[in-house]
């Protein structure tokens, strides 16, 4: 089983820029399929961004689409989520998660990741 751990959340002004990273250990393989959610507080989890396991595939919130990029790293294990433009409504705990599936276009659901990181708080601020 792989263990995810999030870093580079903090609190940042409106029209800022954050980049969060998402770490994979116990295993050689490398990320597989990626994905990253966000849970704002009385809300459910929702879908922000996601990449197959090639990088050929992206998708995005239609909320972030423009403003956030994923990316991954093979060679460091590690993937990211680029965020710019960042608006309040962008608060929230994100968590990136991990689909073991290999799929040629990368999976905005939920249900088919099967580890997940600890999350990590991005706030920002009007």
């Amino acid at each position: 089983q792989v263990q995810l751990v999030e870093s580079g959340g903090g609190l940042v002004q409106a029209g800022g820029s954050l980049r969060l990273s998402c770490t994979a250990s116990g295993r050689t393989l490398n990320i597989i399929g990626l994905g990253w959610f966000r849970q704002a507080p009385g809300k459910e989890r929702e879908f922000v961004a996601c990449i197959n396991w090639n990088g050929a595939s992206t998708s995005y919130a239609d909320s972030v689409k423009g403003r956030f990029t994923i990316s991954t790293d093979n060679a460091k294990n590690t993937g990211y989520l680029q965020m710019n433009s960042l608006k309040p409504e962008d608060t929230a705990v994100y968590y990136c998660a991990e689909s073991r599936l290999y799929v040629s276009t990368c999976i905005r659901a939920i249900g088919e990741y099967d580890s997940w990181g600890q999350g990590t708080q991005v706030t920002v601020s009007s």
